[in-house]
C-alpha cells in the first residue's frame, strides 16, 4: 500500500467529531484508572515502610518509582483527552460554520441555532478559535501540492496543471452547494439498451466496482438491477467518464456536457443517465445508488442532490466537484492530488460532505514525473483502481463498514445488469 494513501472524513477534519468525542471521554476514564491506581501504589508503600515483615519481600523506593511513573502517565493522558476533546471542538466549528453559511439561505432562525452553537464552543476555550484557522490555512495551503509535481515541459504547461485548480477557487463551482439545481433544457439523446447479463454477485469491494463500469461498445452508463429477499429492488448506476474532447456532435459525454455540468446547466450526459435509469425500471423513490469516474462524478452529486432517486451510497473517482451530502447520504471520494480533473472541485471543502461513514481517500496517483503527466495519467480510472485496490486493503475502520453494504447487494436474489449507449440527436 502507498504510504502517502491518506482517508479522512473530509476536506480539514481527518476524524469524525463524534468519534474524537468518544476517544477523549475514554481517555478521562482512563486516566481516573490510573489515579486510582497511583492511589493504591502509594498505600502499599506506605504499609511497607512501617511494617518491618515486609523487608526482603518488598522495596518502598521500587513502590515509590511506580507511583512516579503512574502520576506521569495520568498526566500525558489529561493532556492526551484535552487535547482530543479540543480537535472535537474545533472540527465541530468547522462543520458547524458550513451549515449555517447554507442554511442562511433557506432558514435564518435555524442558521441562528448553528450559530450559536458554534459562539459557545468558541466562547468555552480560547484555543479552539486558533486552531480552527490553523485547521482550515492548513488544508488550504496543501490541497494542491500534487499538481506542482507534475512534468510540465519547463514550465510551459503550468497554467494547465493549476489554472483549472485556481479556477474552483474563484468560481466556487467546485462545490454544489444545497439548492443548486441544473438549468435548461439538455440536449436531445437517444438512449439504447446494447447488453444485458446476470452478475453472480454484487461487487466485493470499491476497486471491483470500478471494474464494472460498461465495456460494450460505446456504452456509457451501467445500471445493475437487484431484486432483494423481500421484493424489494434497489439499482446502482456505473456512470462513465467523458468520452470526447468534441464540443458537441454525437457522443453526449463530451467536453460540451463538461462545461454544462460545471456550470450548473443540465446535459445530455445527465439527461441520458436519467433515461437509462428509466429504462432498467428505476422509479421515482426507488433505492439508486451511483458509482462513477471524472465527468460521472459530476452527474453522481446531481443525482444525490436533485433527482427523484433515493442515492444513499455514492462513490467516485476523480470527480470535478463535490456535492454538499445530507447526514444520511454516504460519499466515498478518491481523489489524485496530482489529478487536474479532480482539482476542479478546489480540494473539496474544509467540512467535508455525507455521513459519519463518508470519507475521502486520496494520494499522488503517479508520483512519477514524464510525458504521462500531459496524457493526464493520474485521472485515469486505472489508476483509481489501483487507489481503490489499496483503500479496499487499508483496514480503516471506515472501509469495512462498506462490506455491510456489499454483503446486503449480495443478498439479492436477482441481479440484472443492463449497459446503455447514448446519442445526441443531430
Amino acid at each position: 500500500m502507498s504510504e502517502d494513501l491518506d482517508i479522512r472524513y473530509g476536506g480539514a477534519i481527518a476524524v469524525d467529531t463524534e468519534i474524537l468525542r468518544d476517544i477523549g471521554t475514554r481517555l478521562v476514564a482512563l486516566c481516573t484508572q490510573f489515579d486510582d491506581a497511583r492511589t493504591a501504589v502509594e498505600r502499599a508503600r506506605e504499609i511497607v515502610s512501617r511494617d518491618e515483615h515486609f523487608d526482603g519481600w518488598l522495596d518502598a523506593a521500587t513502590l515509590g518509582a511506580s507511583g512516579d511513573q503512574l502520576t506521569s502517565l495520568s498526566a500525558d493522558c489529561r493532556r492526551a483527552s484535552e487535547g482530543t476533546l479540543l480537535m472535537a471542538d474545533a472540527y465541530e466549528v468547522v462543520e458547524l460554520r458550513a451549515r449555517a453559511e447554507a442554511l442562511a439561505v433557506t432558514d435564518a432562525a435555524a442558521a441562528a441555532s448553528v450559530q450559536a452553537r458554534i459562539d459557545r464552543l468558541l466562547a468555552a476555550d480560547t484555543r479552539v478559535s486558533a486552531m480552527v484557522d490553523w485547521l482550515v490555512d492548513e488544508w488550504r495551503e496543501g490541497r494542491f501540492d500534487g499538481l506542482l509535481g507534475q512534468f510540465d515541459l519547463g514550465g510551459f504547461v503550468s497554467p494547465l496543471f493549476i489554472g483549472g485548480a485556481l479556477g474552483g477557487v474563484v468560481t466556487g463551482l467546485g462545490k454544489v452547494l444545497p439548492g443548486m439545481t441544473l438549468r435548461g433544457t439538455a440536449d436531445p439523446v437517444t438512449v439504447t439498451a446494447v447488453r444485458t447479463t446476470t452478475p453472480t454477485g454484487a461487487p466485493s469491494g470499491i476497486a471491483e466496482a470500478f471494474r464494472r463500469f460498461p465495456s460494450a461498445a460505446g456504452a456509457q452508463v451501467r445500471v445493475d438491477r437487484y431484486v432483494m429477499p423481500d421484493g424489494t429492488r434497489r439499482f446502482v448506476a456505473y456512470v462513465k467518464g467523458s468520452q470526447s474532447v468534441a464540443n458537441g456532435g454525437s457522443e453526449p459525454w463530451d467536453m460540451r456536457s463538461n462545461v454544462q455540468l460545471y456550470g450548473g446547466e443540465t446535459s445530455a450526459s445527465y439527461q441520458a443517465t436519467l433515461d437509462a435509469l428509466a429504462q432498467a425500471g428505476a422509479e421515482p423513490g426507488d433505492r439508486v445508488d451511483v458509482v462513477a469516474h471524472s465527468q460521472g462524478g459530476a452527474i453522481a452529486a446531481h443525482l444525490s442532490m436533485e433527482s427523484d432517486y433515493d442515492v444513499q451510497v455514492q462513490i467516485t473517482a476523480g470527480s470535478p466537484v463535490e456535492p454538499t451530502l445530507r447526514d444520511d447520504q454516504v460519499i466515498v471520494q478518491l481523489r489524485h492530488t496530482d489529478d487536474v480533473v479532480s482539482a476542479l472541485a478546489a480540494g473539496g471543502s474544509p467540512e467535508g460532505t455525507g455521513s459519519s461513514d463518508s470519507f475521502t481517500a486520496e494520494r499522488v496517483g503517479d508520483p512519477a514525473r514524464g510525458f504521462q503527466d500531459l496524457a493526464l495519467a493520474p485521472h485515469q480510472l486505472e489508476a483509481y483502481i489501483d487507489t481503490a485496490e489499496q483503500v479496499d486493503e487499508s483496514g480503516d475502520v471506515r472501509v469495512r463498514a462498506l462490506d455491510d453494504y456489499w454483503a446486503e447487494l449480495d443478498d439479492a436474489v436477482e441481479i440484472t445488469a443492463t449497459e446503455y449507449r447514448a446519442t445526441r440527436d443531430e
